[in-house]
């Protein structure tokens, strides 16, 4: 099943209040939160062997690809919203 065929509330929701782009970025920053809430919650149990109070490493590279890529879809739905802004 497509991710528009799972998440077409969502999406139509979103697509409606903030346009096609900054809605589809929006699910997907809902998306990325959900599995970063995931992985965090298995981090607790995948502890590093050097240090048991920080997740395991991979547990913290996959942590921060994902915060970094949130962080990069903020910032293009920023833009994107200035973009619009200048437009009107």
């Amino acid at each position: 099943m497509s991710v528009f065929d799972e998440k077409r509330d969502e999406l139509q929701q979103h697509e409606m209040m903030m346009g096609v782009a900054r809605g589809r970025l929006a699910v997907t920053m809902d998306m990325l939160t959900d599995a970063l809430v995931l992985v965090g919650q298995h981090g607790v149990y995948c502890r590093s062997n050097r240090n048991p109070s920080q997740p395991s490493n991979d547990m913290q590279i996959v942590l921060k690809a994902i915060n970094d890529s949130k962080e990069l879809i903020g910032s293009a739905m920023e833009e994107l919203r200035q973009q619009r802004e200048k437009t009107r």
